[in-house]
């Protein structure tokens, strides 16, 4: 059928089908293997109601799906931190994604999507292309950023709430109509996309705006007639700004489509693709509709999916639980005198457990102020005890009181303090570090606890976050309500002292109530998970250690950090001098889109590619290739200074002059927080500030060290694993040549290249050591033949040669390798050797992202492992150190480091030494031994 006049194309947004069944139904998995298929069950059932629906003279006669093909568009090239801030999306949802497409398929729906464009791009294209030829279009989806295209035989369709929406529902929307949409959101911005229209300027006032001036750029023209003095400041300083989101909120109709109107024809599914693809998911009734309504026999399906997979996945499935109280805000209890406290403590020890959250002024636990604190004894028995919320506003000429019946905070916590710190009651918490250190300002040192976030780690590590907000509504159901509608956004956000109590009431109650919910569902549930061991001996007793150490923090020389400031500032000018001249003439060489017609137009490099926009690809990639080729004369010079430039740009404001801004007033110490349950292999994370990038082989980066010092008649120690994640290689892949090497102490890098290459260890080419060196390591985290040839700066297939040697050499590596991804893929995850399980949801995947979980597979037993070790001689280092002037300060990577009296040093590093060596045992003797370096000295960089 020739698309034409009558014709009524249906496009369906796949991105919006595939979020909608993924977050309104409870996690799904194929019983059989484990598989996640919640999205996927919710994708077909819409996309089965979209064919089945009876539309009448709406009905399609073309139809297709369409998909975002990855987060990488044309938009990038434009603003690098477009949809910058868009969470990751879950494990368990990507390795869905190929089903989603499979399913399409099977529906013997078109499913359409294209590098480099967005979903949305393709929908325009195929609009405009209809409504050219004399047709009608349905867009089915409520995505705002679609709007623009309503009217002229366009409308929407939101299949959740069953409405259509034309142009007067967009001009109720946005206040304009669909053709100045753009206009208003190129003003209004967008937090959830990283667009950053015109700061201050909302829907309302950028409709308002549109409305009186006409358009965007007549807008821009006559900026300086608007009255408003603020406002036009804003339009007139954001024009460019203001210009670039217009781009980017565009959607692009002319995209060059390899699929025609025609090819979009509606068709019926064949029963036998489609009947097979729901019966290898196991979706029972839904097969039975879909033979039903084709008129032919159902096949015999496996039993109905289960709400998680099975105990050998790792995944627990969750046990029939009792039925329990709706979440119901209401009936949380507000605490305000100490009679109905007293009630609430007795009830805590007559249970012997509570779950318990703290309310804060700020998420700084260095600097945040108690505001309150919630309890919860029982699914849906929870309360809070409001302790210090205020009244009135900031500025100087309103009220600032307390809030009348509230308790006083210290009789409070002096009455919780037996409670806390009863041995014989077990404290509950989600992230329960935050709330350790709130209460330990107030000198209470909580014990014992559980913690549900650490719980939901040690068994779905890989599958998914492990946030408060995420574990509701995945587990539980529940949307829980929402701090954003408390402290509300912009200028006009607030504290939570300042959120009225009894809002407070039901926020925070609910958050003990989830908490308390979540640890009855996930405990029981560890030992069927076979992880009990891992959460109680490297998740929860890590906790008070961390934060003992997050609270100690680290000094910091603010004086140093300064003058390293405009030393680098100094640098800079001068690198900018050099390159200036080797140009032949100023430039902004913070502008890539300026160096790339330097090197490509005016010096001539071959090879550059421009990007959407027209201006030339010079990331660090490109500068590097160039930089390497000595043939490219002053380009390769150029781009060489150019990459030192901008190393010290990332140095100075990542680290010289925002680390200054870290240290705390009170303490002048930098207080780092590390990420228990951040890195799917155990790895811990340092956030605000980041101390574990700071560089260490850099001469700018020992500068940088040198500003963190220990304090008077004390001395900075560092003690450090050696090669600790080959060690464990040569152990778990049994390889005797490096087994024998490390039991030896050989440099493992010059045995390598001996076997390797066939040279002897004396009087070795360094050289050759360093591309040994760069094939060990690469060889962990699976590095290819063009990443080799990259690091090492040689050809490819000089690079893969190596790599195959190495193999030869070291058969057992490969077999390591195949034997990992066979496991997983049989499995869905992998183990460390202290039993740490690491989810492999990708593992089965098609395309360029089989290769990358193969390599994470590979790698993780291995990162994992070194990980567990490091772990394990944290939570022992309190008791070993004690009676010794030291404290441990910070964790990096395979890094200690400790700050101690002068006259302790040598028994630090000796006790220190013993428990990292020990560490594995008992519960693993490695077949290598642990080598521990130690270094002492006045400052960071003298002790490493």
């Amino acid at each position: 059928m020739t698309f034409g006049k009558g014709s009524h194309l249906h496009l369906i947004d796949g991105s919006s089908y595939i979020f909608r069944a993924y977050h309104a139904l409870p996690p799904l998995t194929r019983k059989s293997d484990g598989l996640p298929i919640g999205a996927v069950a919710g994708f077909c059932n819409m996309l089965w109601s979209e064919l089945q629906a009876d539309h009448g003279d709406d009905a399609p006669t073309h139809l297709a799906c369409v998909f975002d093909f990855s987060s990488q568009t044309f938009r990038n090239d434009l603003y690098a931190e477009y949809k910058a801030n868009r969470p990751e999306m879950p494990e368990d949802l990507r390795v869905q994604l190929p089903l989603v497409r499979e399913a399409t398929r099977a529906f013997n729906v078109p499913s359409l999507e294209l590098e480099n464009y967005e979903a949305d791009d393709i929908i325009a294209t195929l609009t405009r292309r209809a409504v050219k030829a004399g047709g009608r279009v349905t867009i089915i989806s409520s995505d705002k950023d679609l709007m623009q295209l309503v009217g002229n035989g366009v409308e929407m369709f939101d299949a959740m709430k069953n409405r259509r929406i034309g142009v007067e529902d967009v001009i109720k929307k946005f206040g304009v109509p669909p053709e100045k949409v753009v206009d208003v959101q190129a003003l209004a911005g967008d937090s959830v996309d990283n667009i950053p229209g015109a700061p201050g300027i909302g829907i309302k006032t950028a409709a308002l705006l549109i409305n009186e001036f006409g358009d965007l750029e007549s807008l821009l023209a006559r900026a300086a007639e608007i009255p408003q003095p603020k406002r036009r400041q804003t339009l007139i300083e954001h024009a460019d700004q203001i210009r670039l989101s217009r781009q980017l909120v565009l959607l692009d109709d002319s995209v060059d489509l390899p699929w025609t109107l025609d090819e979009l024809e509606l068709r019926r599914p064949d029963p036998d693709v489609l009947l097979d693809f729901l019966t290898r998911m196991e979706f029972r009734s839904l097969t039975r509709r879909v033979a039903q309504a084709l008129g032919v026999e159902a096949p015999v399906t496996p039993e109905t999916p289960s709400k998680a997979a099975p105990p050998e996945s790792g995944a627990p499935q969750p046990p029939a639980e009792p039925d329990q109280p709706k979440f119901d805000p209401g009936s949380y209890e507000c605490v305000r005198d100490m009679e109905r406290l007293q009630a609430w403590i007795d009830e805590i020890r007559d249970l012997g457990r509570v779950a318990i959250d703290t309310e804060t002024t700020s998420l700084d636990e260095m600097r945040a102020e108690l505001v309150g604190l919630s309890l919860c004894t029982a699914p849906g028995r929870a309360c809070y005890v409001p302790l210090s919320h205020r009244a009135g506003g900031d500025d100087l000429f309103s009220a600032d009181e307390p809030v009348a019946g509230q308790l006083d905070r210290d009789t409070v916590l002096q009455a919780l303090r037996p409670v806390l710190e009863d041995d014989a009651i077990l404290k509950i918490g989600q992230n329960v570090k935050y709330d350790w250190k709130i209460l330990a300002r107030h000198g209470i040192r909580m014990a014992p606890i559980d913690d549900t976030m650490l719980l939901s780690y040690a068994m779905h590590s890989g599958l998914h976050g492990h946030g408060m907000d995420t574990l509701s509504e995945r587990y539980l159901g529940h949307a829980p309500i929402k701090i954003k509608e408390l402290l509300g956004g912009g200028k006009s956000v607030i504290t939570f002292d300042r959120v009225p109590i009894d809002k407070a009431t039901r926020y925070a109650a609910e958050d003990a109530d989830i908490t308390w919910r979540l640890w009855q569902l996930f405990k029981p549930q560890l030992h069927v998970a076979r992880v009990t061991t891992v959460y109680e001996t490297m998740e929860r007793p890590l906790v008070p250690v961390l934060a003992e150490m997050e609270m100690t923090g680290i000094r910091v020389d603010a004086n140093a950090l300064s003058r390293l400031s405009n030393m680098f500032s100094q640098k800079m000018a001068a690198l900018e001098a050099e390159i200036h001249e080797i140009a032949g003439g100023p430039f902004n060489v913070g502008s890539p889109k300026q160096l790339g017609e330097i090197l490509f137009d005016r010096m001539g490099v071959e090879g550059g590619t421009r990007g959407k926009t027209g201006a030339y690809g010079t990331g660090a990639d490109v500068l590097e290739d160039i930089a390497a080729n000595p043939e490219l004369g002053p380009a390769a010079e150029l781009a060489a200074r150019v990459l030192d430039w901008r190393q010290l740009s990332k140095l100075k404001s990542t680290y010289t002059d925002a680390l200054q801004a870290h240290i705390d007033p009170d303490t002048g110490r930098v207080h780092t927080s590390y990420v228990i349950a951040g890195a799917n292999t155990g790895r811990l994370a340092s956030t605000d500030p980041n101390l574990q990038n700071i560089p260490v082989r850099s001469e700018e980066g020992r500068r940088i060290r040198e500003a963190f010092v220990a304090g008077p008649g004390m001395r900075l120690v560092s003690l450090d694993y050696s090669q600790i994640e080959l060690r464990v290689l040569a152990h778990v892949a049994d390889i005797p040549q490096l087994k024998q090497a490390f039991r030896d102490g050989i440099d493992i890098h010059a045995m390598t290249a001996s076997e390797v290459f066939g040279v002897p260890i004396e009087g070795m080419d360094p050289m050759i050591r360093r591309q040994a060196k760069a094939i060990n390591f690469g060889v962990i985290y699976g590095i290819s033949a063009f990443g080799l040839a990259r690091n090492l700066r040689i050809p490819r297939a000089e690079a893969q040669a190596f790599i195959d040697r190495y193999f030869e050499r070291f058969p057992g590596i490969r077999a390591y390798m195949d034997q990992t991804v066979e496991f997983a893929r049989k499995h869905g995850y992998v183990q460390t050797l202290f039993g740490r399980k690491i989810h492999t949801p990708e593992i089965n995947a098609k395309g360029p992202r089989a290769g990358f979980a193969q390599r994470a597979a590979i790698n993780a037993p291995i990162q994992g492992a070194a990980a567990d070790i490091i772990r394990r001689a944290m939570i022992r280092m309190p008791e070993a150190i004690a009676d010794l002037p030291a404290r441990m300060l910070l964790q990096v990577h395979d890094e200690l480091l400790f700050e101690v009296e002068e006259r302790a040093v040598d028994a630090l590093i000796e006790r220190a030494r013993k428990v990292m060596e020990n560490a594995p045992l008992p519960a693993v003797k490695l077949d290598v031994p642990l080598v521990v370096d130690a270094g002492q000295g006045a400052n960071w960089a003298e002790a490493h």
